[in-house]
């Protein structure tokens, strides 16, 4: 497939990118800064200017396209990564403006220019724990895509509003528009350098549901949905299977969760992040447990 990828400079996009390529994908990274990658093409525009976004989906990956004679060829899907990537590094109001304005810029391009596949970046703040003022705790659990997304911050808040602007241009247009609600992003280094500490102090998790999301095997999930047609508006959890951290569901549950309801029986090791549906509706599977990655997981 022929792609454009926005954001694809950041910490997920820069490791998803690669996996698309080894699919077969061609992949033009529209951001504010290139990716200096293997067969990536890049194009420097900003989301926040529909004119720029309808320019890069209108273009050229490179100049060998020029090659036929035949016209700009029209790109098949859009991923979305781009974006202000959390609170407290812009302003809440510029945070909440990039993030809802550049979504709708480059769906609605998507779905005038007549691109029938678009995936975007949601994000596990949704469901208001991530960066809420002091604890909360989640409704039920495991936290499904069925969980309310009342979130208090605007980063979170500008993901519910994206949700609604892709649900609405599905219904107008009847393709197939994804949203991701990604999980906290690992990168390969961040094994070594990170889980050592949320063995030692579980608590660090709590905020992300002792859940993750490893960036390579996001790459898979995105994947999937490209080659996945005919679901219409879909939103999907991406998560691993299990927690991050070194303790069972039951001890976590008793430490962390005491009286959220539990719906249904889990597994010892079950990421409390449901990742159910992706598992079932477009075959996930994971193939990077941290435990891969630490020999010493006690330690």
């Amino acid at each position: 497939m022929r792609i454009l990828f926005t954001g694809g400079s950041g910490k997920a996009g820069r490791h998803v990118i690669p996996y698309l390529l080894e699919q077969g994908h061609r992949v033009v990274n529209l951001d504010l800064a290139p990716l200096d990658h293997p067969g990536v093409d890049n194009i420097t525009a900003d989301i926040t200017d529909s004119g720029q976004v309808f320019g890069a989906l209108t273009s050229y990956a490179d100049l060998d396209e020029l090659k036929p004679g035949t016209g700009v060829p029209r790109f098949d899907a859009v991923v979305h990564f781009a974006a202000v990537p959390r609170i407290l590094l812009r302003p809440d109001v510029e945070c909440y403006r990039v993030n809802t304005m550049g979504t709708y810029n480059v769906i609605e391009a998507a779905v005038k220019l007549g691109i029938r596949k678009v995936v975007f970046a949601s994000s596990e703040t949704t469901y208001g724990i991530c960066f809420a003022d002091g604890e909360r705790k989640p409704e039920y659990l495991p936290v499904d895509e069925e969980h309310p997304t009342i979130p208090e911050d605007s980063y979170a808040m500008s993901k519910v509003c994206n949700e609604a602007t892709g649900r609405s241009f599905q219904r107008r247009s009847g393709f197939d528009i994804y949203a991701l609600r990604i999980n906290n992003v690992i990168e390969p280094h961040e094994y070594e350098q990170n889980f050592p500490a949320y063995m030692e102090n579980p608590d660090l998790r709590r905020r992300n549901f002792f859940a993750y999301i490893d960036a390579r095997d996001l790459g898979q999930i995105v994947d999937l949905c490209l080659k996945t047609d005919g679901l219409g508006y879909q939103v999907f959890n991406a998560a691993n299977d299990g927690h991050s951290v070194n303790l069972p569901t039951s001890e976590l549950i008793a430490r962390y969760y005491e009286g959220v309801p539990v719906k249904r029986e889990m597994g010892e090791d079950e990421t409390f992040y449901s990742n159910a549906k992706i598992r079932e509706v477009l075959s996930f599977r994971q193939q990077h447990d941290w435990r891969m990655y630490l020999t010493d997981p006690e330690g």
